[in-house]
């Protein structure tokens, strides 16, 4: 019984494009890590990374306008008053969150550049607190 080769053709190429797309994104997307003394350690990948990178993002920061109660000392007497701070832009503002990380922090983090580097994007926390 001759089998269709137009058939066998379109199987193997189907096997071997599905082949090839699983190793060209395996390694790719975002997976939770913990932010360790020394480095990353992803969930998914044993070793822990000592190289990676951190987000920042550049941009204008807009404050609402808001009332601050707090004291001041004037003339050697302390007042208690409030503060009325106006709507305000600041332009040229960068959020390093590299800065506010520290071990035991669980982060989300994504692979690029086909799996070989790691950007970790934010801090995760559970929503109950």
């Amino acid at each position: 019984m001759n089998k269709d080769p137009y058939g066998q053709l379109a199987s193997s190429l189907y096997a071997s494009l599905n082949k090839q797309t699983r190793q060209a994104v395996g390694g790719v997307g975002a997976v939770l890590g913990t932010i360790t003394s020394t480095g990353l350690k992803l969930d998914d990948f044993k070793h822990e990374l000592q190289d990676y990178m951190v987000a920042e993002l550049p941009g204008l920061l807009s404050l609402p306008r808001y009332t601050v109660a707090g004291s001041a000392n004037l003339g050697g007497q302390q007042q208690d008053m409030t503060f009325d701070v106006e709507e305000h832009e600041m332009e040229d503002t960068l959020f390093q969150l590299g800065k506010g990380l520290k071990p035991g922090d669980r982060v989300l983090a994504v692979r690029v550049n086909s799996g070989n580097d790691v950007v970790v994007v934010c801090k995760v926390v559970s929503s109950g607190g």
